[in-house]
């Protein structure tokens, strides 16, 4: 007869239970809908408008919209550049860094992307309580049947009981102000600012070793003239030397050959020093030790100079990497906002278990044993001395930042790009002039040696002819070099071969 009252007991209070997890059930599902139909609180993101200019002033500006093409680096036609530049993916370390941000980033929108769904969990247990006079076991209350051989008790007596419990439990946070929306849209921000962060790092890298490289082939074509002047110098100082056997110069005129002839050597000799200090820069920017990389000399250098099409000036609001990364970086700044005015709003959870409570484990699993709980629970803050509207307050000083920022990278970006148009028209320019006054220079060498020869002339005449057209040879080689790197500035600043629309749409997804 107990043990039918106790039964008919847990059969109405799993009743009661059930009519109790019903309507939990449907305020959850009522505050899902909201959760999820809500507005989010804060701002949404508008990009910061600036003013920007409609043409580049310089001349030399082009109006195609094209971007360079995506190696651009081809454009140079030089297959030694073009291995150099392919192996900064592999092994740059700035590279592999960013890279490493950009993958903390992404497993970072994944953690704010998990906050949408429960957490799920299960626990178990087993325990075994002695109790004294006037305790009572989990059947005197209807929640579990005793069994022989338990220990359990009569009310009022002492003795020994087991317990055992398996359940599930969930437990979910409801979004119904947004803040986890705002949340997941800072993370996916912040992964998009560090993917345009790799492809600056890789412009970057890609500008340097280019620049680099041509620098080392103008050293080449530089320590190529200055042996040939070292030689000329050489049998400069033979004829001297001859003419002095016999009289007909003084000995000054033989030290003067000679001090040509050493100073020619001590350029050569600075340039290889340069040469050496290149080749080493290049193997540090592809990863590789310096003592067991070389490029070997060419003297055949292909010195092409390519036309870079600028496209106009609002285009460098989207092909360069840097300027996208910032962008990313305000409206990330600007979601921040909105997770900590969430905070002025109480949080909602919803917990739930599922399970099953006995004194023996052998009847466990009985439907009379099962245990179902549902609750909403509602949580704020009522006074915190001003601590929530501090913290909104840093949001939206920091998004103020990172506007001014933005804008700061737009005027530099403006800056690099009209410098760089100067640049490639003053060594056009130049070089028209240098390439006059090196053959100009070179034959007032040629007519001063010979009259030297005749006798015309004094030698002083000779050195100073021969100084200045080895300046003037040395300036033209600087001068192709500098239109070299001037164009590998002017496409990187530009933002290369860049697509930034393919890259953020793959980006955080």
């Amino acid at each position: 007869m107990r043990e039918s009252l106790m039964h008919e007991s847990k059969i109405h209070e799993s009743e009661m239970r059930v009519r109790a997890f019903r309507p939990a059930g449907r305020v959850a599902a009522v505050l899902l809908v909201a959760a999820l139909c809500g507005c989010a609180i804060g701002p949404n993101y508008k990009r910061p408008a600036m003013e920007t200019p409609q043409h580049y002033k310089n001349a030399v500006a082009t109006s195609s919209t094209a971007p360079p093409p995506d190696a651009w680096w081809t454009m140079f036609h030089d297959p030694m550049l073009d291995r150099l530049i392919n192996e900064v993916d592999v092994s740059n370390q700035n590279l592999a860094e960013a890279s490493a941000a950009y993958a903390e980033a992404v497993a970072a929108v994944s953690e704010a992307r998990s906050t949408f769904f429960p957490s799920l969990g299960v626990s178990a247990s087993a325990e075994r309580v002695k109790s004294g006079a006037g305790a009572a076991p989990l059947s005197s209350f209807g929640l579990g049947a005793g069994t022989p051989g338990s220990g359990s008790a009569a009310s009022g007596s002492g003795g020994t009981y087991s317990t055992y419990q398996l359940s599930g439990t969930a437990t979910w946070e409801l979004d119904v102000w947004g803040q986890l929306r705002r949340e997941l849209e800072n993370a996916k921000e912040s992964a998009r600012a560090d993917l345009a962060d790799i492809a600056y790092a890789r412009l970057s890298a890609q500008d340097q070793l280019a620049a680099a490289y041509l620098e080392l082939r103008g050293a080449d074509a530089e320590i190529q003239l200055l042996g040939d002047t070292v030689k000329a110098y050489q049998r400069t100082l033979e004829i001297t030397s001859n003419r002095y056997k016999v009289g007909t110069v003084a000995k000054s005129d033989v030290l003067e050959a000679e001090t040509s002839v050493f100073s020619a050597q001590q350029q050569e000799a600075a340039t290889r020093l340069q040469r050496a200090q290149l080749e080493d820069a290049i193997a540090a920017l592809i990863g590789r030790p310096a003592s067991d990389f070389h490029i070997a000399p060419r003297a055949d250098w292909n010195t092409t100079i390519p036309n870079v099409p600028t496209g106009i000036p609002t285009t460098l609001l989207k092909r360069r990497p840097d300027i996208m990364a910032a962008e990313h970086n305000v409206a990330a700044a600007n979601a921040e906002i909105g997770v900590e005015e969430a905070n002025y709003f109480p949080q909602l959870t919803l917990t739930g278990s599922y399970g099953f409570l006995s004194e023996s484990l052998g009847t466990l699993f009985e439907a009379v044993n099962r245990t179902r709980e549902a609750a909403l629970s509602a949580s704020d803050t009522l006074f915190n001395f001003g601590g929530t509207q501090a913290k909104v307050a840093q949001a939206r000083a920091a998004y103020h930042q990172a506007v001014a920022t933005y804008f700061q990278t737009i005027l530099t970006a403006f800056q690099d790009v009209e410098n760089d148009l100067a640049a490639v028209d003053w060594d056009r320019q130049q070089f028209d002039i240098l390439k006059k006054d090196s053959a100009a220079a070179d034959e007032n060498e040629q007519l001063t040696l010979n009259e030297y020869k005749a006798g015309t002339v004094d030698f002083t005449t000779v050195v100073v002819a021969q100084t200045a057209a080895l300046s003037a040879r040395l300036s033209l080689a600087e001068i192709t070099v500098s239109e070299q790197t001037a164009a590998v500035s002017l496409v990187t600043d530009l933002g290369g071969g860049w697509r930034p629309a393919a890259a953020v749409e793959t980006a955080a997804r």
